[in-house]
This record gives C-alpha cells, structure tokens and sequence, in this order.
C-alpha cells in the first residue's frame, strides 16, 4: 500500500512569518497538532507543532502574536513522497521520531499529510493465513520508537 492511499490531502499549512497565534489557532480550527511550514513555491522547509508553540510561547518571554513560526521550527523537514510504501514512511517516523510526515512531490511541494493516526486506522491483523497491508506490531514498533526517551549527554 502506497502514503497516497492512506494520506490527508486537505491540509492547514503556514509560511515561515506567521505568527504564533496565528499557528494555533489554525490547529485549533481544524483539530490537528502540527502545520507544515511552507515556502512561497509551496516547499515543505519544516514542521511546527503543539508543542513547539507552547515551549516557544513560555520560553522567549513574548506574547505568541510577537513570535514567528520560524524563530521557534528547526528547519528540517522530514518527509515522504506520494509513492513511499506505508513502511517506508513508517521507518522515517522511527529514525525521525517524528508523528506526522508531510507528503511531498518530487520538487518538495506538499501534497499531504499522513500521521500516526492514519496508520492506527490502517493496522489489521491476518484473517484466513492473509497478511493485513500493516500489522498492529508494525504500528506498536514504530509507537515504541517514536515514544523512546532521548538519552542527555552530559547530565
């Protein structure tokens, strides 16, 4: 089974300069927890998330409406292309530990989404000796990847 099959197509994204606030109230808007940030040709440059709006907003002693999308993202993008079988794309979420990949064309233009959830829904167990397209324990796998603590060096 191939990410085109299984992806969101209509996605929320921002661009670099939008504000914080702006941010999350696109996710609240439209229930996800991460935008794509793109740029003016529609290039995925990187993620922001939930939770990078909150550590951003209560880390840089400014209101979310004074912050740009791009003082808080790394800017790196971790994607997958409309063709990448499903474990393929879950591989990336594991090295990554990344929950969300945007899903991009060959000139990294967005197409998509696919996420965790997508792949949730996706998992099946075999019926009648019949492999399911993905098995429960790829998804529990790459949960368990994904969810691992970082190791601190120096502490």
């Amino acid at each position: 089974m191939k990410v085109q099959d299984i992806m969101t197509s209509d996605v929320q994204c921002c661009g670099p300069d939008t504000n914080l606030a702006a941010a999350a109230k696109m996710m609240w808007d439209s229930d996800c927890g991460a935008l794509p940030v793109l740029n003016v040709q529609g290039q995925v440059m990187s993620m922001i998330t939930d939770c990078d709006i909150c550590m951003a907003t209560a880390t840089k002693n400014n209101p979310a409406w004074d912050i740009t999308v791009w003082e808080t993202v790394s800017g790196k993008a971790h994607t997958c292309h409309l063709s990448d079988d499903v474990h393929n794309a879950l591989d990336i979420m594991k090295r990554e530990k990344v929950r969300r990949l945007p899903v991009v064309d060959d000139d990294g233009v967005l197409q998509g989404i696919v996420a965790m959830n997508d792949f949730v829904l996706l998992a099946g167990e075999a019926k009648g000796g019949k492999a399911p397209a993905l098995s429960y324990e790829d998804v529990v796998r790459t949960m368990k990847a994904i969810s691992a603590h970082r190791v601190l060096v120096g502490i």
